[in-house]
């Protein structure tokens, strides 16, 4: 094998497949990244099996082969080089030589035909949207993924399209976070995506109105951008029925500006940090919340004017939960309906319909 290419974008390459490599697997060769030249192209590919990323860049080839080499070490070798072209050919003793301007290197390669190979995937049934939309929805849902393994279908996000609406949903048992969007397809799927292949795509995933296109099986998922394909093993079993967490009545109603309201509960939950609880305490009425936490610490004490229509309220929240919805949300108004102190929360924008929060709230007793 011997090819020629330029060092930045072999440097994003490596950056790009990479992202699939855990170095947790028990077989060495999924530490390493697959490079495949051929056909004037170099393919880059890093899987840990339940993800894998497969990206190309242009390059002039020389003589065609693969090899697998180790991904940390590749990948910082290549990122030290100087930005010139870069020269790798394989030589004996199962080495890789690496050639950059006055720079030169030897790595150990290992055996290409042991990398598994990647699912084949027929990409007839497709699904398009845009990269930055899917990228967004991602954002203001993954957080609510669980982190723990005791319901491992908690930890992916459920994908779902039905009468022309996507929409994903994550929930851990302590919120549930929503996003949907209206969608030009009139197709009928329902797939739970692990949380961590998500996380993954979304860094990957651009900020720009390109699509991205998407392919589902019974067993995987295929994310296409053009010179990058990420596929991600899909996750068994069934995933809550979200629909009947979310109340459809309440008894309170606030109006609020989100950043004035995000700034005073992260102000407060600077002293409600000790313990796992991070707990903050709302006082709703007159037309007031007033917030309020304390601990050995210290104590603070916020108050901000909102619209409220029903009844006064007195709940308390783990602070982490409502910051992690405040920041994600983009509208400068929000809604929380309320119910009772041992009810959720459901926090929606005020004019675009188009997420759905529920944090359920602290028990506490009045003092």
């Amino acid at each position: 094998m011997k090819f020629i290419c330029e060092k930045t974008h072999l440097q994003e390459a490596i950056s790009t497949a990479q992202k699939a490599v855990t170095g947790k697997s028990t077989m060495n060769i999924l530490d390493g990244i697959l490079l495949i030249a051929k056909n004037n192209e170099l393919t880059l590919i890093g899987s840990d099996i339940d993800l894998s990323i497969d990206t190309k860049i242009a390059a002039d080839i020389i003589e065609e082969g693969s090899v697998v080499v180790d991904s940390k070490l590749f990948g910082e070798l290549i990122k030290k080089l100087p930005n010139d072209e870069v020269q790798i050919n394989t030589i004996e003793n199962n080495s890789l030589e690496i050639l950059c301007y006055k720079s030169k290197a030897v790595l150990k390669y290992m055996n290409a035909d042991d990398f598994p190979t990647l699912p084949k995937i027929n990409e007839n049934m497709i699904f398009s949207i845009k990269q930055k939309l899917l990228k967004n929805m991602i954002r203001g849902t993954i957080f609510a993924t669980a982190q723990d393994e005791i319901r491992p279908i908690l930890t992916g996000v459920k994908f779902e399209i039905n009468n022309q609406k996507l929409n994903l949903v994550a929930l851990d048992g302590l919120r549930l976070a929503l996003r949907s969007e209206n969608v030009d397809n009139n197709n009928t799927i329902s797939t739970v995506i692990p949380g961590k292949a998500l996380s993954e795509v979304s860094k990957i995933l651009e900020d720009s109105e390109e699509t991205v296109n998407i392919t589902f099986t019974p067993n995987h998922i295929l994310f296409n951008l053009g010179n990058t394909k990420i596929i991600s093993r899909l996750l068994e079993g069934e995933f809550i029925n979200y629909n009947s967490i979310i109340p459809d009545e309440y008894n309170l109603k606030v109006t609020v500006k989100r950043n004035e309201l995000l700034d005073c509960i992260e102000r407060a939950s600077l002293m409600s940090k000790e313990g796992n609880t991070n707990l903050v305490k709302l006082d709703i009425k007159d037309d007031l919340i007033v917030i309020t936490s304390d601990s050995q610490l210290g104590k603070v004490r916020e108050e901000l004017n909102v619209i409220m229509q029903g009844q006064p309220l007195k709940i308390a929240f783990n602070a982490r939960f409502l910051i992690d919805v405040f920041k994600i949300m983009d509208e400068e108004e929000i809604e929380l309906e309320l119910t009772s102190n041992v009810s959720p929360c459901v926090i929606k924008n005020k004019d675009k319909d188009n997420c759905t929060y529920l944090v359920l709230p602290v028990r506490f007793i009045e003092n």
